[in-house]
């Protein structure tokens, strides 16, 4: 059997991997999108599956107002033999010229993974990708990269390491700068692992994209010092545009009952061929894993040799345990919302989002637009693969031009494509498509379709690799295409304004901005995807 790359499939950065009996876990970033921190399961580390999300309480996140791929920062997922940790980083303020980084980090615990979640423990600001260390003699240890706005200085200053107090729930004595990095720089992305009486380092360098890389460093006491793996980077695809697998770094490490060991780490996947002057990754940063192996003086190294990644890797010595296939279409039926389904920096609320009040429907209340930083109706899912095809199903009868729904490509408040139903003084009921890019706004069409007389609407969007397009039905079956082909790549990190972190997210939608708050009822989403 063998693990095929990447795992988790789309937007999954930042992979911390944990195992607690036969149970593997992943806990994957989820920036500004709600509820914070993906949680994914597997039993081969073959087959994952979503299990649910550590943060779903404004009480534990509050996001409003959050800039775009801000949020929810590299989670680290661990466990004491009695509770589940996690730590996590809330950035208020990043990128865009801006000198600061306003990075809160926070610590929850629940008994079981499902949670509850506890309410949130603040421990510092930092730096952002904490981390918690578990030691043999009980003792707890945050490690976090530190930020040094300072002229001059290296903004990625080191790994920063304090012992955390679970009595009191809070740091406590000195704060040690532990590691200040190779000559890669951009150090990060810390976690710390014992075994046979060292200390392991591994941290991301590089920076997230094409130099991106996994580095380790070890030393006999938690404090150090450190000494950095003669043959480092461990992992990286820096310099090799023709692997498949590229941005590989920002790893976690784990060991099966049976003393294999693998490292997550995130991948991205380009679109453009190797020699196009710069690659684009619409499905955004992935989840992959490769096995590990211990050389006889104690560094870990790939087991396929050298440190590219792979697409196909070993799997483990444990009985395959895949998971039921997941119907493809979404009928709204249930209580609550897919697990595959997120909303944008607040959690769903009654007064905005009802799955009761129309039973069968999604029923979105109009707000604010796909521009705001606030209060957005949109409820979307990542785009997984490369070829793939997301539909719905819209009752709607907008009053005039203010009131929009329909069906969205998203990437941040200033990059989206959206097949929109509204209202024109002249046409009457019409579709037309809005965009986005780096802000800058269009309606590449040039003129409204009149759908006057239309009640129910069908509306589709088709990826096809470089290219999406959309269509639209008055009855599900005849399907009329528009006529214009959208570049993939412009949803992507890499073009949304260079700093991004998302990847593509396939979503439904409704605004009002006279603020009257119109409902638009959606009687299902479906989304079929292939490579």
């Amino acid at each position: 059997m063998k693990i095929v790359n990447p795992v988790l499939r789309g937007f999954h950065p930042d992979p911390s991997i944990l195992r607690v009996g036969e149970d593997y876990y992943i806990a994957t970033s989820t920036f500004e999108w709600w509820p914070g921190v993906r949680i994914s399961h597997s039993r081969d580390l073959v087959h994952w599956r979503p299990i649910g999300y550590a943060l779903t309480r404004t009480s534990q996140l509050d996001m409003l107002g959050n800039p775009d791929s801000g949020g929810i920062w590299a989670p680290c997922l661990s466990h004491d033999g009695e509770q589940f940790y996690l730590v996590y980083t809330d950035v208020k303020t990043w990128g865009n010229g801006e000198t600061f980084k306003d990075a809160h980090n926070y610590l929850v615990t629940a008994p079981r993974i499902e949670g509850p979640w506890s309410e949130p423990v603040y421990l510092n600001s930092s730096g952002f990708d904490p981390s918690l260390f578990h030691d043999e003699d009980g003792r707890k240890w945050l490690l976090n990269m530190q930020w040094d706005h300072r002229k001059g200085r290296n903004a990625f200053a080191g790994i920063l390491l304090q012992e955390y107090d679970p009595v009191q729930k809070k740091l406590v004595g000195p704060v040690r700068n532990i590691f200040r990095g190779s000559p890669l720089g951009v150090t990060e992305g810390p976690h710390l692992y014992k075994k046979d009486g060292w200390y392991y380092l591994v941290v991301a360098e590089g920076g997230t994209v094409y130099e991106h890389a996994v580095t380790v460093a070890r030393a006999r006491r938690i404090e150090g010092p450190y000494e950095l793996d003669p043959c480092y980077p461990t992992l990286t695809a820096k310099g090799r545009p023709e692997l498949p697998l590229q941005k590989a770094g920002h790893a976690s490490l784990v060991e099966t009952p049976g003393g294999e060991w693998y490292m997550a780490h995130l991948v991205g996947r380009p679109l453009e061929p190797p020699q196009a002057p710069r690659r684009h990754c619409p499905l955004g940063r992935e989840t992959a894993l490769q096995k590990i192996v211990w050389t006889p003086d104690g560094w870990p190294r790939l087991a396929h040799g050298g440190n590219a990644p792979a697409q196909e890797v070993e799997a483990p010595s444990l009985p395959p345990h895949p998971w039921p296939a997941e119907p493809f279409r979404d009928d709204f039926d249930a209580p609550t919302l897919s697990l595959h389904f997120q909303t944008l920096r607040q959690p769903p609320d009654p007064s905005w989002l009802s799955l009761t009040e129309r039973p069968g429907y999604l029923r979105l209340y109009g707000r604010e637009s796909l521009s705001s930083r606030h209060r957005q109706s949109l409820v979307a899912r990542r785009l997984q693969h490369f070829y793939a095809e997301a539909e719905t199903a819209l009752e709607f009868e907008p009053q005039h031009f203010q009131q929009m729904a329909g069906l969205v490509c998203y990437y941040d408040t200033g990059n989206w494509v959206y097949l929109r139903v509204s209202r024109d003084e002249r046409l009457g009921k019409t579709l037309n498509i809005l965009t986005c890019e780096n802000g800058c706004y269009d309606e590449p069409l040039g003129q409204e379709i009149s759908l006057e007389g239309w009640g129910r609407v069908y509306l589709k969007v088709r990826y096809a690799r470089e290219t999406f397009s959309f269509a639209y039905s008055a009855n599900g079956q005849d399907w009329q295409p528009i006529p214009l082909d959208f570049p993939a790549y412009k949803l992507s990190d890499e073009h949304c304004r260079g700093l991004g972190f998302t990847g593509t997210f396939i979503g439904l939608c409704a605004q009002d901005l006279s603020g009257t708050r119109l409902p638009a009822d959606f009687d299902y989403f479906s989304y079929r995807g292939w490579d």
